[in-house]
């Protein structure tokens, strides 16, 4: 079982019009969502209509948003399930559909919104937050506080279809924060961590 921390608006920056607003996925406004909504097609277009839901609802999505005033400046989701690994059950969070409004690009809004998050998923009792990125936005996320996993590998997808971050074609690196001691005393450098989150989110 786990708890997320209470949702609404918070001070987030030195500009006072901008405001991190943290919602369930199911939750996010209509007006917000249609932008997240074009945010992230912009980023991975499918040329689908606003399914409502990006994620798997089993995975407990939750939405953090950046805003001035009623724009959406950058969005993400955290995505929490149970993992087995190293002989121990460990509760993970980690970030997906990770965005910025291409106009509003290097201004610091996304390194603000990834830092943010690694605070939310400490406060949220996880043992671990962990996720894959493309390996030219190593450096980004480092800035926020995440740290590398030299040589490990995220195996999505299930057990019985798995996806790998090593599959062909690939060049992903594994990041991390280990937020409790139990986290920080297991082996996950050069290990195949399974985190199998279902054939909806292959990756978180």
């Amino acid at each position: 079982m786990f708890t997320h921390r209470p949702y609404g608006r918070q001070p987030f920056s030195r500009r006072p019009t901008v405001r991190l607003l943290t919602f369930p996925e199911a939750r996010v406004p209509a007006e917000l969502r249609s932008q997240v909504w074009q945010l992230q097609e912009s980023a991975w277009p499918s040329g689908a209509p606003d399914p409502g839901l990006s994620h798997d609802p089993a995975l407990a999505p939750e939405s953090l948003l950046l805003v001035d005033g009623a724009r959406v400046l950058a969005a993400l989701d955290l995505l929490i399930k149970e993992i087995g690994h190293d002989g121990g059950r460990y509760l993970a969070r980690g970030l997906s559909c990770v965005v910025t409004d291409p106009a509003e690009r290097g201004r610091g809004h996304g390194g603000r919104l990834v830092g943010a998050a690694r605070a939310a998923v400490r406060e949220s009792g996880a043992d671990l937050g962990i996720f894959s990125c493309d390996r030219p936005l190593r450096a980004f996320y480092q800035g926020a506080g995440w740290a590398e996993l030299p040589g490990a590998v995220l195996v999505g997808g299930t057990p019985e279809d798995p996806f790998p971050t090593d599959r062909p074609g690939f060049d992903k690196v594994v990041l991390a924060d280990l937020c409790t001691e139990r986290a920080r005393s297991a082996v996950w450098a050069h290990r195949r961590i399974a985190l199998h989150p279902g054939t909806v989110d292959r990756l978180w």
